[in-house]
């Protein structure tokens, strides 16, 4: 299914946080989301899965304004993995993956021999069959993600959206996740920090800057030094990855785009460098 943003406002505690943003995510396609710290990308998606609610607007579903669906039926179509991640819960893994099963359920209704094996299949995905048995609250940050996203993929929603889902994961887990996404060939709606990545696994990307969608489209035309220097404040050259032909983004980690500190919010503040998330 076709997600569509359209002209979306969202504010809360009395400030603007999307203003004016549009966008697509294709059926079937990698949509990713970039850009700088605050610039708006997990509001925008918090939106999407419906957490907050636009203040204007519109989150289009196959044509369809996401409000007008009851929270059952908008939970069959858009499965997510907010950045806020439950780290609390007194169940099992296997009890956390199941519950993305909930929306299919009537109230106090068991699980079915379907449900146990979406579940099975879910935790093999992320490689997390071993530890059904586990208590959630036990597990490393890297793992709770992995059970997580297992829960998003028991749910069989039509759409992911998926806030910094490699976040804790080490450099195997990332491109194993990655890799696990492309070959789903979901519809995904997907924030990224790491731009590489983005420009490996995303079809499309919508760069957001201060609450608005300044670039659209693929990832080399997107990822340009312009725009690192414009958006990210930072010098960067684009090239060919020598393995995969994707584009790859060098960045120069010794300045950031001019010696004037442009685009970088602690440059008066040099002890501050670090302290922004």
């Amino acid at each position: 299914m076709r997600i569509a943003i359209e002209d979306l406002h969202v504010a809360y505690a009395g400030r603007t946080v999307v203003a004016g943003a549009r966008l697509i995510a294709a059926e079937g396609e990698i949509t990713g989301l970039v850009g700088p710290n605050g610039s708006g990308k997990s509001t925008l998606l918090r939106t999407v899965y419906r957490h907050l609610k636009p203040t204007a607007g519109r989150v289009l579903l196959a044509g369809t304004d996401l409000r007008e669906l009851s929270a059952a039926r908008s939970a069959r179509h858009v499965a997510a993995l907010p950045q806020e991640r439950g780290s609390d819960f007194e169940l099992t893994v296997r009890e956390v993956v199941a519950m993305g099963r909930t929306p299919y359920k009537r109230a106090f209704a068991g699980e079915d021999a379907a449900d146990r094996d979406t579940v099975a299949r879910a935790l093999a995905d992320v490689g997390m069959d071993t530890h059904a048995e586990r208590r959630f609250t036990d597990l490393s940050g890297g793992e709770r993600q992995r059970v997580l996203l297992a829960r998003a993929f028991a749910q069989e929603a039509d759409v992911l959206v998926l806030d910094e889902p490699t976040n804790h994961l080490d450099i195997r887990h990332q491109v194993e996740l990655l890799a696990l996404l492309r070959g789903r060939r979901r519809t995904t709606l997907v924030s990224l920090h790491d731009l590489n990545a983005a420009a490996s696994v995303c079809d499309r990307l919508h760069v957001l800057h201060a609450g608005s969608v300044v670039a659209s489209g693929p990832p080399r035309e997107v990822l340009t030094p312009a725009l690192m220097a414009e958006v990210f404040g930072v010098r960067a050259a684009v090239a060919d990855h020598p393995l995969t032909g994707d584009p790859l983004i060098a960045v120069d980690h010794r300045a950031p785009a001019d010696e004037t500190g442009r685009g970088r919010p602690w440059a008066a503040h040099p002890g501050r460098c670090g302290a922004e998330g």
